[in-house]
């Protein structure tokens, strides 16, 4: 047609990452930090080189881990794992109401903006941190472990059942509520079935991530493995330290496995 706009060739090749000037100009002000930052600390080749000969000293001195004394060890494993379930329990059961009310699709701004702040509050601080404070609050032993996971529970889990509510289609929850249901029925029938699958699945991985911290907490004396291995750290007795290791790494590896079946399971 003699009218028609003539067709614009097409580039033979065009660049996967495009960057503006302004994302060149951050990339290059973030190398030169870097730079300045491992500066400031002291980071030498030769330093490096040092540390790889003690490590390998302090290696050497772990092999082969010894199991001899493995009632402590035993009591130490069980003990953690106690925490990491009842803190992954508590946590997700006070998670799921906050996660509700920081949904900004289901409830007003004057309810979502405390609760949401609450979540973030709980978030702002390493478990270890927190569990410190327990220890100074209730003294040492378990409960202060279970108290920090769940102050980390809260804040890692409540953040992202509020964001898996957010995301969900609101029509199915119109229809629930077109045929007069009450708020607590909406939830059950219009929300919950949308992101139940959801929910097992930062269930699941916040039970493994407890199961981890477990073992962190205890050496600032909030119970579990964490106290065994800082006891053996102090005795220098290395051989146990690796016996402790090569047991908190089977039991993570355990713990994930039994999640990944979970997640089949609730997800069939």
């Amino acid at each position: 047609m003699s009218g028609a706009a003539p067709l614009r060739a097409q580039p033979a090749y065009l660049p996967p990452f495009r960057q503006s000037n302004a994302q060149r100009a951050a990339f290059v002000l973030l190398a030169a930090y870097a730079l300045y930052a491992a500066a400031q600390f002291d980071l030498t080749w030769a330093r490096f080189i040092i540390g790889l000969s003690n490590g390998a000293r302090f290696l050497g001195r772990m092999f082969p881990p010894s199991f001899a004394n493995w009632e402590p060890l035993l009591k130490g494993m069980l003990e953690s794992l106690e925490i990491a379930v009842l803190a992954s329990v508590v946590g997700i059961a006070l998670s799921l109401p906050l996660g509700l009310l920081s949904a900004r699709n289901l409830m007003p701004a004057w309810v979502t903006w405390p609760a949401r702040s609450l979540v973030a509050l709980c978030r702002a601080l390493h478990p270890v941190i927190v569990a410190i404070l327990f220890v100074k609050a209730v003294g040492f032993g378990a409960l202060a472990g279970i108290l920090a996971l769940v102050v980390a529970s809260v804040g890692f889990i409540g953040k992202l059942f509020a964001e898996a509510i957010e995301e969900i289609s609101l029509k199915q929850v119109e229809a629930v509520r077109a045929s007069g249901a009450s708020f607590a029925n909406v939830i059950t029938y219009g929300v919950l079935p949308q992101v139940f699958s959801r929910f097992v699945g930062f269930g699941t991985y916040q039970f493994d991530s407890n199961l981890r911290n477990s073992t962190m907490v205890g050496i600032v004396g909030a119970g579990g493995i964490g106290a065994t291995l800082f006891s053996a750290f102090q005795r220098f007795d290395y051989d146990f330290v690796c016996a402790i290791l090569l047991t908190i790494i089977a039991v993570i590896v355990i713990g994930e496995t039994l999640t990944n079946v979970l997640k089949k399971v609730f997800r069939a």
